[in-house]
């Protein structure tokens, strides 16, 4: 149950492989890292990666009177990232989930109506690449709940970029503000150096940004520290806080405040 949540957000993308769900996870981290409460639910359903970026493949998930109660990152939930993924349902993390859209609409629905989420400032939703059933799910799912709007994905390739504007169409049809773009992958950091060098085009999320009418939430780049996080739960800005894509995460959740306030 959404009720007691202040700020909904989706996170989307027309295209799969910009790293969308990896940004999902050090934005919740970071807002949670800022003091806010934050919950993050992972509606991927065929290929729901959330769990085993913060390193909680083995969890399960517990019933309660409400409803399923979600996996917490600690032992302390005041200061814990709230989780929900059908990763969490699934046998074992080589399951494969072939389901039809109605079996993927009910799922969705339980996700958004049945986890007990209590208090948060914040829940981030995790989506799949494109516009499908479960896109078209959730907004009809939010029409009874107030949905702050989209963040949008991309990285500079034109390939990436007009799958994006894809999504962007889709947002309007929809009626769903976009609170911004997020460039991913924009250049690779050298660990040893820190040079960034552009290793794809440049510039592709500002371009897009302004054809759309919409801000640039930031840039971030390809850095090999950031990969040894992966399976940590642990966030960018508190354990690498001088690297490029730390500074870069709270400028956007900085941003993003003052958006939604």
């Amino acid at each position: 149950m959404i009720e007691k949540v202040k700020n909904v957000i989706l996170v989307l993308s027309g295209k799969g492989g910009v790293g969308k769900s990896t940004v999902s996870v050090q934005l919740s981290l970071a807002l949670k890292e800022s003091g806010y409460k934050v919950g993050l639910l992972d509606i991927d359903l065929c290929g729901p990666s959330i769990p085993y970026l913060l390193g909680l493949e083995n969890s399960e998930i517990y019933q309660c009177e409400n409803g399923w109660l979600p996996v917490y990152t600690n032992d302390n939930r005041e200061n814990s990232l709230a989780v929900m993924s059908i990763g969490f349902l699934l046998k074992n993390k080589n399951e494969a989930v072939i389901w039809r859209g109605p079996k993927k609409t009910a799922m969705i629905k339980q996700f958004l109506n049945d986890v007990e989420w209590g208090e948060l400032d914040y829940l981030i939703i995790d989506t799949p690449p494109g516009t499908s059933d479960e896109h078209i799910t959730i907004m009809e799912c939010m029409q009874n709940f107030r949905s702050d709007g989209a963040i949008i994905v991309t990285t500079p390739q034109q390939a990436a970029l007009d799958d994006v504007r894809k999504e962007i169409t889709f947002c309007k049809k929809t009626k769903i503000p976009i609170l911004g773009i997020i460039e991913n992958m924009s250049g690779f950091v050298c660990p040893h150096c820190s040079n960034c060098t552009n290793i794809f085009s440049s510039d592709g999320g500002k371009a897009l940004a302004e054809i759309a009418k919409v801000d640039l939430l930031g840039t971030l780049p390809i850095d090999p520290r950031i990969g040894v996080l992966k399976g940590t739960s642990c966030s960018v800005i508190t354990e690498l806080p001088d690297t490029s894509t730390a500074k870069v995460l709270k400028d956007i959740v900085k941003n993003l405040n003052s958006k939604l306030q």
